[in-house]
Order: structure tokens, then C-alpha cells, then sequence
């Protein structure tokens, strides 16, 4: 950890940050048009750490009109792909050189700890920018193979305005997933950051205006999700809709679709995600460390959180003393301090849901092994102990609901087709895990999951160039990867008569 030098120093930092608190639409810092205001609130305090203009539906449709104007006046559409490739390189070269700044706004806003932002989320996130800068000149166009006296061509198009709505949890990170490939494609982007974390978005649009993207191009209207995202969702004029947040929201987002002008709709929702241990795993104390920080990172505000684990019988006493100590090591503590594995739940409300599933766990039988109690509270931050419970019985409600807090519920199985069974007995489908020394069973179990993500002898590993979703109730379409600009272009056919 000396590399991020002590609590100290960003503490200090924390003090001197600027912040910016007013939407940013057509190249135009703005107020909310009726002043309208909401407080982001520090969650390791409790304090207000500023006054946000809360956009509603007359500051969407500005930001939506001047990305329509922009797109169809071509200044960035129509660009050559080598000089939007240039900008984006300039934007990921900006956030790695603002990459403290960043990493602390980023825990002021959302409560995660300081070595994850500077080490992870902000460095992905510049790499994200970089990645489809670098891949949107290498995309070609199709000739489809058809009679000689006719050319057939497939050209790749971008939608026109897209409406990225992202969630708290990786406010920027989860940005840069969407907003990077649809601006590489050539889309005018209308960005709606979660309430609880507008910082890094907002600063992201002065590094995008210093990169060199056009007025109207980007833009950012902060706001609650019953104003602003409700008015992108059902604005007619919107091409696209990206999502990432819970599948109740997502669903609204698909009736607001049908509700205007049938706009594409991609969704990335909810997860229950399970997480196996056969008892041929290969090394239990590496897997019980993966279990961990599989619910216990990011304060367990993760979708593919490995919130459900299934340990089979002939190693689970074993398995969960290893994975006690490792989650007595993911104690929560100050952000700022780097030493921390974990930080503060992001509000007040959520550490108050968390809690009562907490209850409710404990009201239906499940037994709570370690944790389940508020931690720091003298503090007014929201912060909570590593949870493990240990359930009977996949109808617990903390089996079967996404709780997005640190708390794991555990169930020991006897055989492979009953950890299948188990695992796949959710209406979610987003990541998953497995833990096995064998090959086949590895490759057969894996490809019974129904799961857009599997990990074999790992969790949570991940990278720019694979595509990252869930099926069933989990969402559509994928984040990550080329296949994403599948989401922001249409493909148009062109046949022409050569005869």
C-alpha cells in the first residue's frame, strides 16, 4: 500500500477537491430550468458534501435536442474515425493524468475505498476510452457474397442520440462502459448518473470539452431517477436507452420504450449471483479469499456479487473457518484510508435495507454466523460488518432477493446435479462460479449455469475485451468488448444493381 501513500495525504486531498454541481448540456454548465436541487450526501459521515442541480424533463429535452442537432450537423458522426480516435485518446489520457482527483470524488460520493478507486475503477475506466478509441478504426464494413452483377454492401451506422443511465455503485466506471463505445461509433450521448453519485460525471464532462468533444456531443443532466431518467425513457426522440441498475427500473425503462417511440433498450439488471465449491477444489484457502471478496468488496454494492455460496459436504466445515478469516480481514473503515478493505454503504436508506434483510434472515431461520450488525455509527457514516449466514433452505428471502450490501448466504450441497439445480433456481442470470479440479466437470458445469458469466478457479476476473451480461431477468445485450457496439449501431444493407 505505500504506493498510495497514508490517510493522510487523502484526507488532505479530500479537503482541497473541487466539485462540480450543475448539469452540463450543449457545451454549457446550467441549472436545473425550474433551480431545482438535491443534496449528494459523503456516506462515511453522513454530511452534505454538495448542492446538485436536479434536472427534470425540461433540461433532458435540452440535452436531448442539442445531441440530435449535433449528430445531424455531422461534427462528430460524420467525423473521420481517426480523429474521434484521436479525442478519445486525448479524454483516457486526461483521466489517467486527473486519475487522484478522480479516485477521491469517486469515494467522497459513493463510499467506496480509496485503493480500489485509484487502482481499479478509475484506470479501467481510462483504459475503457482508449480500448474502443483503438477499435473503432479496426471495425469494417461488410460485401455480402452475391450474384456478380450486383454489390451487396453491410455498413455499420451509429443509432444517433443514445441515453446512457448508469448506476452508483461504479459511477464511473460503469459510465465509460456505455459512454465510451457510443461515442466511438459516432453517437451523441445524453449521460443521467445515479443520484448518489454524480461527481465523476459531471468532472468527466470538463476532461471530455478539454479532449476536444463538440458542444452537444456529450452531455450530463444529474437529477432523480423519477425526473430525469424517467423523461429519457420516454423521450421520442432518444434512439437508445443503456441501463444498469436494478431489473425493477429496467423493466419501466421497456414500458417507457413501448409507452414513445419503441427505442432500443439494452439492459444490464440484478444478480443473485451463485458461487460453487466442489469438494475437488483445487486449493480451498485461494477459493475461500475469492468467496470474500466476492460478496465482501465494494461493501457487497456489486451486481455480479457472489452472494449465494454453495460449499459441498465433504469440505464445508473446513471451507467456512477459512472463509471466516478472510472476512474478518474485510472489516469496514475510513475510505480515505487505504488500509481499509472496505468502506460505507452508499446511504442511508441502502444500510437500512441491507439491515433488514438482516432481520429478515434471522426472522426465517437462516443462522447468522458472523456479522449483521451497523458498525461506526458514532461516526453518522453508514457503515456495516461482513455478514454470513448460513441457510437450511432455498426459500429464505435472503436466498432468493438481491440484498447489494455484505451479506452471503451459504448453503452446503451433496452432488453436482443439486449445486446445478440450487444454482440455477433464481429468476436472475448474471455472473457465476465454480471451484473444481476436473476439467470436464468444469466445461459441463459451466455450460449448464445459466449464467452470462462463469468463472472457473476464480471470481470476478475480468477484462475490457470480454463482453459482460446477464440473461433472464438479469438484462440484454452486453457491455464490454466489440460485441457492445452491436448496441449503439444499426447495420445498413445497400443493394445495388451493377447490371
Amino acid at each position: 500500500m505505500n504506493n498510495l501513500r497514508d490517510a493522510a495525504y487523502w484526507r488532505a486531498r479530500a479537503q482541497s477537491v473541487s466539485i462540480r454541481a450543475q448539469a452540463y448540456i450543449d457545451g454549457t454548465w446550467t441549472d436545473a430550468a425550474d433551480g431545482q436541487t438535491f443534496k449528494t450526501i459523503n456516506p462515511a459521515t453522513g454530511e452534505v458534501l454538495a448542492t446538485i442541480a436536479a434536472c427534470a424533463e425540461q433540461d433532458v429535452n435540452r440535452a436531448v435536442a442539442a445531441a440530435r442537432r449535433a449528430f445531424q450537423a455531422g461534427i462528430w458522426s460524420e467525423m473521420p474515425r481517426s480523429e474521434r480516435k484521436a479525442v478519445l485518446l486525448r479524454l483516457a489520457a486526461l483521466i489517467d493524468t486527473h486519475r487522484e482527483e478522480l479516485a477521491v470524488l469517486e469515494t467522497l460520493d459513493m463510499g467506496k475505498p480509496i485503493a480500489d478507486t485509484l487502482q481499479y475503477d478509475v484506470p479501467e475506466a481510462g483504459r475503457t476510452y482508449a480500448w474502443y478509441a483503438e477499435a473503432i478504426d479496426k471495425v469494417y464494413d461488410e460485401i455480402a457474397p452475391t450474384a456478380p452483377d450486383v454489390l451487396a454492401t453491410i455498413t455499420r451506422e451509429p443509432l444517433g442520440v443514445v441515453a446512457a443511465v448508469v448506476p452508483w455503485n461504479y459511477p464511473l466506471l460503469m459510465a465509460s462502459w456505455k459512454v465510451a463505445p457510443a461515442l466511438a461509433a459516432g453517437n451523441s450521448v445524453v449521460l443521467k448518473p445515479a443520484e448518489q453519485s454524480s461527481l465523476t460525471a459531471l468532472r468527466l464532462a470538463e476532461l471530455a470539452e478539454a479532449a476536444g468533444v463538440p458542444a452537444g456531443v456529450f452531455n450530463v443532466v444529474p437529477g432523480l431517477g423519477a425526473d430525469a431518467g424517467q423523461a429519457l425513457g420516454r423521450h421520442p426522440d432518444v434512439d437508445c436507452i443503456a441501463f444498469t441498475g436494478s431489473t425493477a427500473t429496467g423493466k419501466r425503462f421497456m414500458e417507457y420504450s413501448g409507452q414513445s417511440n419503441l427505442k432500443r433498450v439494452w439492459l444490464e439488471c440484478g444478480g443473485k449471483s451463485p458461487h460453487i465449491v466442489f469438494d475437488d477444489c483445487p486449493d480451498l484457502d485461494r477459493a475461500a479469499q475469492a468467496a470474500a471478496i466476492g460478496i465482501f468488496n465494494n461493501q457487497g454494492e456489486i451486481c455480479i456479487a457472489g452472494s449465494r455460496l454453495y460449499v459441498q459436504t465433504g469440505i464445508y466445515d473446513a471451507f467456512l473457518e477459512k472463509l471466516e478469516a478472510h472476512a474478518a480481514r474485510m472489516q469496514p473503515g475510513d475510505p480515505l484510508d487505504p488500509a481499509s478493505a472496505m468502506g460505507a454503504i452508499v446511504d442511508g436508506a441502502q444500510l437500512d435495507r441491507v439491515m433488514s434483510y438482516v432481520k429478515s434472515g434471522k426472522d426465517e431461520g437462516a443462522r447468522l454466523r458472523i456479522g449483521g450488525e451497523r458498525a461506526y455509527a458514532d461516526t453518522g457514516g453508514f457503515y456495516m460488518q461482513p455478514t454470513i449466514f448460513e441457510c437450511p433452505t432455498q426459500v429464505l428471502t435472503i436466498v432468493r432477493e438481491e440484498i447489494f450490501g455484505p451479506v452471503l448466504a451459504v448453503t452446503r450441497f451433496d452432488t453436482e446435479e443439486e449445486a446445478i439445480r440450487m444454482a440455477n433456481d433464481s429468476p436472475y442470470g448474471l455472473g457465476s462460479g465454480l471451484w473444481t479440479s476436473s476439467l470436464s466437470r468444469a466445461h459441463r458445469v459451466s455450460r449448464k449455469l445459466q449464467a452470462g458469466l462463469v468463472w472457473v478457479n476464480c471470481y470476478m476476473d475480468s477484462d475490457v475485451t470480454v463482453p459482460f451480461g446477464g440473461v433472464k431477468q438479469s438484462g440484454s445485450g452486453r457491455d464490454k468488448s466489440l460485441h457492445a457496439l452491436d448496441k449503439y449501431t444499426d447495420l445498413k444493407t445497400t443493394w445495388i444493381n451493377l447490371a
